[in-house]
């Protein structure tokens, strides 16, 4: 599996606004990754919508967590952004092979789903944060 840019995007602004006591703004994640405002911006509107985060209007505004670090799971937040997970279409889907109602292998790619999914719903945000510290020597 590999992500889409968004979902890099997405975690990425995460981890930069869990490093944070303050509200942060798109220009200064946009900044700190040299990604495009705009895509940071789309990212940041999903976000909001999906409820792990919140933006500020006005002066002093941003956008900073909506949630606590260790209560946002990586894998739901993969699957919100990537939708279908599936290695195989015949694993989420029934009738695409002719072979499928005795594959074996439809079996296995199931099994590794479940294994990514449960691994990566384990894994917080609070786990991959990078501290102040870290961010600050790369600024």
């Amino acid at each position: 599996m590999q992500l889409t840019i968004q979902t890099d995007y997405a975690l990425r602004t995460l981890m930069y606004l869990a490093s944070r006591d303050d509200r942060a703004t798109v220009a200064e994640v946009a900044a700190l990754f040299d990604i495009s405002a705009n895509h940071v911006a789309k990212v940041v509107n999903q976000l909001s919508r999906f409820g792990y985060i919140r933006s500020v209007r006005g002066l002093g505004g941003g956008i900073e967590l909506a949630v606590p670090l260790d209560e946002i799971r990586l894998g739901e937040v993969i699957e919100r952004f990537e939708g279908n997970l599936h290695l195989l279409e015949c694993v989420g889907t029934e009738g695409v092979c002719v072979i499928q109602p005795f594959c074996k292998l439809k079996g296995v790619l199931a099994e590794a789903e479940r294994l990514q999914r449960e691994y990566l719903n384990s894994v917080t945000l609070a786990d991959v944060a990078p501290s102040r510290r870290q961010l600050k020597q790369v600024t």
